[in-house]
C-alpha cells in the first residue's frame, strides 16, 4: 500500500514538472497602412501542467494575438507552438479547428453568448460540435451549471442575466467539454469591480479543481494576482515578473 502511494506521489510530482505548453521564438506581424507592424518578436514561454499564467500588457501589445496563436486560430510567421506533443504550427486549417474544439476553452470580455439560445443551449454548443450524445450533453451541462451556481437558469436567455451571470455561463461553456487549456481574454473587462472579483475567484477555483491550464491576458494586476505566474508582453517579448 505504501509503495503504491509513493508511486502516485511520484507520478503527481512528475506531472507537475512536465512542460505542457511551449512557445519557441514566436514572431507575428501584420500590414497596417501599407507598413508592416511586428507584434511578436521572438516570444518564448514554457508552462507546466496545471499551471495558471497571467499575461499583462497595454492595449495593442499583442496579448490577443498571442492567444490566437496558442489556440490555433492564427499561425505564427516564425517559431513553434507545442501543446503537449502537438506542434500547432505544423497543422493545417482543418486540423487546427478540430484541435481547438476538443482541447481549448475560451472566455471573452464580452461573453459572446448566442442571444437566441438558452443558457443550457449556449453551454452545450462545444459538446454538440464535438459529437457528444444527447444524454452525455444533458448530464455534462447540468453538472457544470451547478458548479457555476446557475442550475436554476438553464432555460433562461442571456438578455435576462446580469453581466456576472453571463460571464459565469461563458465559464461553464469554456469548461464543459473538459479542455486541456482555458484561454481568457480580459475576462473581467466588462464587469464592475466586485463582480469581477467573484468571477475571477470562480474561474480560479474551477480550473484548479479540473486540473486545467489557465492562460489569462489582462491589463489588471488584481486579476493577474490569481495566477501562479505573471508575465508582461512588451516590445513583442514575454518577460516574467517577480511576485
Amino acid at each position: 500500500m505504501k509503495s503504491r502511494l509513493k508511486e502516485q506521489e511520484q507520478t503527481q510530482e512528475k506531472q507537475q514538472g512536465e512542460v505542457f505548453l511551449r512557445l519557441e521564438n514566436l514572431s507575428k506581424g501584420y500590414m497596417e497602412g501599407g507598413q508592416r507592424r511586428e507584434v511578436l518578436r521572438g516570444a518564448s514561454l514554457s508552462i507546466r501542467k496545471g499551471e495558471s499564467v497571467a499575461i499583462l500588457g497595454m492595449s495593442g501589445s499583442g496579448k490577443t494575438t498571442l492567444l490566437n496563436l496558442i489556440s490555433g486560430i492564427d499561425r505564427p510567421d516564425g517559431g513553434a507552438i507545442y501543446l503537449g506533443e502537438t506542434d500547432l504550427a505544423a497543422l493545417d486549417d482543418r486540423q487546427r479547428t478540430l484541435f481547438r474544439r476538443q482541447r481549448v476553452g475560451f472566455i471573452f470580455q464580452f461573453f459572446n453568448l448566442i442571444p437566441t439560445l438558452t443558457v443550457a443551449e449556449n453551454v452545450a454548443l462545444p459538446l454538440e460540435l464535438n459529437g457528444w450524445a444527447v444524454e452525455q450533453r444533458t448530464e455534462a451541462v447540468a453538472e457544470i451549471l451547478t458548479r457555476v451556481g446557475l442550475q436554476d437558469r438553464a432555460a433562461t436567455y442571456p438578455d435576462r442575466l446580469s453581466g456576472g451571470e453571463q460571464q459565469r455561463v461563458a465559464i461553464a461553456r469554456a469548461l464543459v467539454h473538459r479542455p486541456d487549456v482555458v484561454l481568457a481574454d480580459e475576462p473581467t473587462g466588462n464587469l464592475d469591480e466586485e463582480t469581477g472579483r467573484s468571477v475571477l475567484a470562480l474561474l480560479d477555483q474551477l480550473t484548479r479543481q479540473s486540473g486545467n491550464n489557465l492562460i489569462m491576458v489582462t491589463h489588471s494586476r488584481e486579476a493577474a494576482s490569481y495566477a501562479d505566474r505573471v508575465l508582461t508582453l512588451k516590445d513583442g517579448q514575454l518577460v516574467e515578473l517577480k511576485r
